[in-house]
């Protein structure tokens, strides 16, 4: 029996995913690549939209596997590995587009399948023609379709997200550009920009302090241009800024940051527990999850609503664990 009541967590967001991860036997031999991080944690956060691109352009299951091959300086094309005539390059980038065209209002983010021709969001290898590896790499054609239609959505390879940093940044820009999609997209206000740049101050600080101060400046005269332009502009930079990676100088730099709201009203022993857990975490003996968990207690007895409000205190569903490993 829990000790307290915990409201089971609302799944409002939805991810497009590679279907093969979901358990689907769509795979070139028939399998699948079934995920646990994917089914056993992610299904209970997030609605999933499973697409196989190379069933749904009509190839079968089994089937025979692709490649990419090309030459050294020229773009590189996705044909059958063992008969090299059967090209389906097009069929997949349109494919690629069609579905980034449909899906680029209804999701906000996108896990993909590592090393896969069509779905590989990078470093996938790409052959000679005589079927040795050319010593260079790309993205899927899918995934290259599908990121060139939906430059700002944040993608990720499922891979990947076994890394905790890489974890943790990928589902703060879901999070972010959902938010983006549900209060700005549609209906953008300056009212509206200055409100989303605000409460994602310190998240942006920890990711760039230059691009921080760059936004800042960009929404600060954002009356003199129409307010399209502004938040077009806004959320590529902001977007760009959240892929930058974090780490423990920067968090560093925002917690005490935030500290330095209540140092009128904190007590010097709180200050100094503040401190001493913030110290343990720039030393690497203590995850980020143990101060953050600390400071925003201690902001919501001593700290105004606009510090509450800042997302950096809990950019993601604390019931993920992102920030237990980091």
């Amino acid at each position: 029996m829990p000790i307290v009541e915990r409201q089971e967590h609302e799944r409002t967001i939805t991810l497009g995913i590679s279907a093969c991860l979901v358990g689907q036997k769509v795979r070139y031999n028939g399998d699948h690549k079934r995920s646990s991080m994917v089914l056993n944690i992610l299904d209970k956060f997030f609605h999933l939209r499973a697409v196989c691109p190379e069933v749904e352009i009509g190839m079968g299951v089994p089937r025979e596997p692709i490649r990419l091959v090309g030459e050294p300086d020229q773009d590189y094309r996705v044909v059958g590995s063992d008969h090299p005539e059967n090209d389906f390059t097009e069929q997949l980038l349109d494919f690629g587009h069609k579905t980034g065209e449909a899906l680029d209002k209804d999701i906000s983010g996108y896990i993909l399948m590592q090393r896969s021709p069509s779905c590989g969001m990078e470093r996938v290898k790409i052959y000679h023609k005589n079927g040795h590896p050319l010593g260079a790499s790309g993205p899927g054609m899918y995934a290259r379709a599908l990121m060139e239609t939906c430059p700002l959505l944040p993608v990720e390879e499922e891979g990947r997200l076994h890394d905790s940093v890489l974890r943790d940044n990928f589902f703060t820009r879901v999070i972010a550009w959902h938010r983006w999609q549900q209060e700005m997209r549609d209906n953008s206000t300056y009212a509206g920009l200055v409100a989303y740049h605000s409460a994602y101050k310190y998240i942006l600080m920890a990711h760039s302090p230059q691009n921080y101060r760059k936004l800042g400046q960009m929404v600060s005269v954002g009356k003199k241009k129409p307010v399209e332009e502004t938040a077009s502009e806004y959320i590529q930079l902001f977007m760009d800024t959240l892929k930058q990676r974090a780490n423990r100088k920067s968090h560093t730099n925002v917690m005490l940051h935030l500290l330095g709201y209540m140092k009128k009203t904190l007590s010097d022993e709180s200050r100094h527990t503040m401190l001493e857990l913030i110290e343990q975490y720039r030393i690497g003996q203590i995850p980020l999850v143990v101060p953050v968990t600390m400071l925003r207690h201690f902001l919501n007895i001593h700290g105004s609503q606009y510090v509450k409000d800042q997302v950096y205190l809990q950019p993601h569903p604390e019931e993920l664990g992102l920030r237990n490993t980091i």
